[in-house]
């Protein structure tokens, strides 16, 4: 009786290590581009089942506009706290750096020749708007990666 209980705890205990391992942070971001054009990014985190590396889903939209942009995020292996942002149909690119909690960088035009600063904080979700972003994302998602 005892090996059977010390293997329930040993099995729930690997269990709840492998739970914390396979968590998702979702993140909130609002700020501005050029320190006039008010912004929200949303970022999904999530570790890569197959490396162990990190893996991000975003999106962020123009606060006036209302219209959501699909973001591929690759992180710099060198430098851990340097993003590339990607729109999607390449519309604009974004170099951040991570200082802390927030981001700062630059966006930059397809053409390369509108550059402005972008400057980003983190900000809290409740958890009904954390689901309500995650329904926008999968949504956006969809839209431009249905077959």
């Amino acid at each position: 009786m005892k090996k059977v209980i010390l293997l329930l705890v040993l099995f729930c205990g690997l269990f709840s290590i492998n739970a914390k391992a396979q968590s998702t942070i979702n993140t909130l971001y609002k700020g501005s581009i050029d320190g006039k054009i008010p912004v929200t990014f949303y970022i999904k985190t999530e570790e890569n089942p197959c490396t162990a590396d990190l893996m991000y889903t975003s999106m962020y939209k123009y606060d006036k506009t209302g219209s959501w942009i699909q973001l591929d995020i690759t992180q710099n292996k060198k430098n851990e706290n340097q993003f590339v942002l990607v729109e999607h149909g390449f519309s604009g690119v974004m170099i951040l750096k991570k200082e802390g909690a927030d981001f700062i960088g630059v966006w930059i035009s397809p053409d390369s020749k509108k550059q402005l600063k972008v400057d980003v904080k983190k900000t809290r979700m409740t958890k009904k708007e954390i689901e309500n972003y995650e329904d926008k994302m999968e949504k956006i998602n969809y839209e431009n990666n249905d077959c």
